[in-house]
């Protein structure tokens, strides 16, 4: 079918940790056969910062952050059997959400893809004439980034018709083990942007450690984090682009996951960078959350931390054996459980099932 998705960037991670996901998911059902058109702001100095060029399996429109470029993309929504608004497109998302409901033809598919579900459930909780809210009725699909049941049963609750979590997952042509980088020498590395529902968690899994054990050498890599306040012993790196993250992971003794706040008390929702660093073989150490045990094993396949002090007693009690041990049991379950391509035939089985039962209903 032919696909208009509206998102943040499809061409840039630049201030946009779901770039990886839609390239992955909509790589994966582009090989299923589906036409799919990618339609993005130019906002946030994005285009300046891409980390790749157009693909071939995705025609991606670039349209400038005003009003009138709004709307010309919008027009060609009403060409699509399935229209997808995705969250945190970042300008106009109320008028896009809109437009996306206004434009699409009446056997077509309209989606609302969550890429921030708990954040969004806790600004719809708290305003009761939410657009988003406002327009679950009218819409015959909602696709979350993750969050497991409490997501699923939320959304629901709020008068969706039908909720699916997709969650990250690997794309091995993209993220993969490779050699060692000087670049990124360390015995603990985190990446990720500075955001406020994050700050707090880095400090206590990541600074505090850094703090207590002032002889490891530790990395931060991310934007946002130039002024932050640091450890001597962490050394900062700034925006680091796709095309670096396998040596960034794979590098280092043992990479750190820190989910934002929002994103640890729901569970169920893994970050990008889980996948990304069990693709390279990377030892991970993540913060602890509920669900962590669908898609890596505790202990075998991943090192998981309450807290600073935890993470600090791990990486003191680490080897380089143990951490390769570590990284290649993590590398086989995510090829073997939960790779983009396994993901998007999930996804085209339920895309389709439901565009043609909307059809039927239509037609009776």
């Amino acid at each position: 079918m032919r696909i208009a998705f509206y998102g943040s960037s499809l061409l840039s991670s630049y201030w946009n940790g779901a770039a990886t996901y839609y390239r992955g998911i909509l790589q994966g059902l582009a090989r299923l056969g589906h036409d799919i058109v990618f339609y993005e702001p130019d906002a946030f100095d994005r285009q300046a910062h891409r980390d790749i060029e157009p693909p071939d399996w995705c025609r991606v429109v670039v349209y400038p952050a005003t009003t009138e470029g709004l709307a010309g993309v919008l027009a060609e929504a009403g060409a699509a059997e399935a229209v997808v608004k995705a969250s945190g497109v970042g300008y106009g998302d109320e008028a896009l959400l809109a437009g996306v409901l206004a434009q699409a033809r009446p056997d077509a598919l309209t989606i609302w893809w969550d890429v921030d579900a708990p954040a969004t459930l806790a600004e719809i909780a708290a305003e009761p004439a939410h657009p988003v809210r406002e327009a679950l009725p009218n819409l015959d699909l909602v696709l979350t980034y993750g969050g497991g049941e409490p997501v699923v049963s939320a959304y629901r609750a709020l008068g969706a018709t039908e909720c699916l979590p997709v969650y990250n997952a690997l794309d091995p042509s993209t993220h993969h083990p490779v050699a060692p980088d000087p670049r990124f020498a360390a015995d603990l590395a985190f990446l990720g942007n500075r955001l406020p529902d994050r700050e707090a968690r880095v400090e206590r899994f990541f600074l505090e450690a850094a703090g207590s054990l002032p002889e490891r050498r530790f990395l931060l890599g991310g934007s946002g984090w130039g002024d932050k306040p640091c450890p001597a012993n962490i050394r900062k790196l700034d925006h680091v682009p796709t095309a670096a993250h396998n040596a960034f992971n794979v590098t280092p003794l043992a990479v750190l996951n820190i989910s934002r706040e929002s994103m640890a008390a729901t569970g169920f929702s893994p970050a990008t960078r889980v996948f990304e660093a069990a693709g390279a073989g990377a030892c991970l150490i993540t913060d602890a959350w509920e669900g962590i045990e669908l898609f890596l094993e505790p202990g075998r396949e991943v090192l998981v931390a309450r807290d600073g002090r935890d993470v600090a007693e791990i990486l003191g009690a680490l080897t380089p054996a143990e951490a390769r041990r570590i990284g290649e049991a993590a590398l086989d379950r995510v090829l073997a459980g939960h790779t983009y391509d396994l993901r998007a035939r999930e996804l085209d089985t339920r895309l389709r099932a439901a565009l043609a039962a909307k059809r039927r209903e239509l037609a009776a």
